[in-house]
């Protein structure tokens, strides 16, 4: 399984908003508004760029590419830089391509659906407030961003803690970094965000190319280590 695969399914946050030093009743005034605004949104395409750490040998790996997404929860993850790569939420089922190895992993799609997962969250489509104790982690380098730290009601392995930073302009995210149990990290960017972006229906169809491989692992069960989730 690719480590993109592993990392973009860690169980991992929901979305919960306020500022340093804000009262209950701006919390949720806060919270309601980047509700209110990803419930408008029907789709979004965006630029990004990742970068993951690997504390115990420091070595950092940056990735850039364009995530397109459409609701329910229609999701096209290409990374173009350094490697291609294709992560694809269909309305049938996940699929993770490699295309200079010739090789697919199909998934069922309930494994995208748990409202922690990295994917819910980065479409704004998470649960608010459920799974986690938020607290203002605002600095001066965050600039104009609110910046949140949230430490989850249930960690695991794969989520300790993590980031998220919004644009209080607009209430959409703008950054997520996610620390598993080992410190290691994996942040995310978002670039020239368009909201209701046109999108179509071809956007979100995969079918393997002649000559890949194909690991299905849509009727396998599922092992402790959740294979999407770690």
């Amino acid at each position: 399984m690719s480590r993109l695969l592993r990392i973009l399914f860690c169980a991992f946050l929901a979305l919960g908003l306020f500022v340093q030093g804000a009262s209950a009743a701006d919390i949720a005034a806060t919270v309601k508004k980047m509700q209110t605004t990803y419930a408008g949104i029907q789709s979004f395409r965006a630029d990004f760029t990742q970068q993951l750490l690997q504390r115990e040998s420091g070595v950092v790996e940056k990735r850039s590419g364009v995530i397109l997404f459409r609701k329910p929860l229609l999701v096209r993850w290409e990374t173009a830089a350094p490697h291609a790569e294709l992560l694809m939420v269909t309305d049938k089922e996940i699929w993770n391509y490699l295309p200079d190895e010739e090789l697919a992993y199909r998934y069922s799609r309930a494994l995208a659906e748990d409202s922690r997962s990295l994917i819910q969250v980065i479409t704004g489509q998470s649960a608010l407030s459920r799974d986690f104790d938020v607290e203002s982690a605002q600095a001066p380098e965050d600039g104009n961003l609110i910046h949140l730290l949230l430490y989850p009601k249930d960690p695991t392995t794969e989520l300790t803690e993590a980031q998220i930073w919004l644009d209080p302009a607009t209430s959409l995210i703008r950054r997520v970094m996610v620390m598993d149990f080992y410190g290691n990290t994996n942040t995310i960017e978002l670039q020239n965000l368009k909201p209701d972006a046109p999108v179509s229906d071809k956007d979100f169809r995969f079918t393997p190319p002649k000559g890949t491989e194909v690991e299905d692992h849509v009727e396998a069960q599922h092992p402790v280590a959740k294979p999407l989730l770690n």
